[in-house]
This record gives C-alpha cells, sequence and structure tokens, in this order.
C-alpha cells in the first residue's frame, strides 16, 4: 500500500492537514502519516524523516508564514530544506506555503489555506499514481489556490522582431 506523509506545523493558523487528510481519502486507498511539528524550518527533517523512516512514497509540507520580513526569510530557509531533503532522498516533497499576507482578511486565508492543499494532495496523489496526468497539464498555467492563470498562446512562433 502507498504511504503518504503529511508533515505540518503549530505555528500554522489552519489546520491545513486536515484538508489534505480529507482531500486523499475521497480519492484514494493509502495510508497517511502525519508528523506536526513547531514551526516551518522544522518542516525539512520532518519530512526527510516521513519519507527514509516511515517509508513514505511522497510528503505534503504544510505551513502558514507569517507576514513579517523575518517570517518570509524563515519560509525560504525552510523551502531550500526541502529542496535538499528531496535531493537527498530521491523523492518529492510538495511544499505547500500559505502566507498570512496572501489574503485580504481571515476568511479568505482560511479558505485559500484548505483550498490550497486540497489542490496538492491532487498532485501528490497525480505524483503517485498517475504521473502522465501532469504530463498533460504542462504549460496549462495551473495555480493551486486561486484561479489558474492560463497558457499564453504563441509561444512556438518565435521571439518577436528577430
Amino acid at each position: 500500500m502507498k504511504r503518504i506523509g503529511i508533515a505540518d506545523t503549530t505555528f500554522a493558523r489552519v489546520d491545513m492537514a486536515r484538508a489534505a487528510v480529507s482531500t486523499i481519502k475521497k480519492e484514494a486507498s493509502v495510508q497517511i502519516v502525519r508528523y506536526t511539528v513547531p514551526g516551518i524550518k522544522d518542516l525539512p527533517v520532518a519530512a526527510k524523516r516521513l519519507l527514509e523512516e516511515d517509508d513514505c512514497d511522497i510528503v505534503i509540507a504544510l505551513g502558514m508564514p507569517g507576514p513579517a520580513d523575518k517570517d518570509k526569510m524563515c519560509a525560504h530557509e525552510a523551502s531550500s530544506g526541502l529542496i535538499m531533503a528531496q535531493l537527498m532522498t530521491n523523492k518529492h516533497i510538495l511544499e505547500v506555503f500559505v502566507h498570512e499576507d496572501e489574503a485580504k482578511d481571515e476568511k479568505t486565508l482560511a479558505w485559500l489555506a484548505e483550498k490550497r492543499t486540497a489542490e496538492h494532495a491532487l498532485n501528490a496523489l497525480s505524483l503517485v499514481f498517475h504521473p502522465q496526468t501532469l504530463t498533460r497539464l504542462a504549460g496549462t498555467g495551473q495555480r493551486q489556490g486561486y484561479e489558474d492563470a492560463g497558457p499564453i498562446e504563441g509561444g512556438s512562433a518565435g521571439y518577436p522582431g528577430h
């Protein structure tokens, strides 16, 4: 049976893992292993442990950085650590960060956190079970949370003016 790891934090103001678990359980029969840590900079080791010690096939790393410059720097450091953990384990870690300043109010922030998490949970299932479905979406401007951006037409026609 496939195993999906979910690493989340107590710092987040929304229980993003609940949205991930709910989405995954509706779509697939997998074992879910959750590892909660205090803050966003703790996510890389949590994700690496889920992959190596708990034998997860993929990890969804959930975090909600605050709006201060210090929070953004911590998010960048956590992101760098998650990338290193992916390279060390040769397995995917889907980083799902929702910055507190991405929404105009708390209700919208909660909606965004849940929606982005659910959409990335579906991406995790695609990577584990049907990676070719993502290939079909390449270049289509997919966005997790808000509305998709859509593709830019005419790119294959060459650079204008040359």
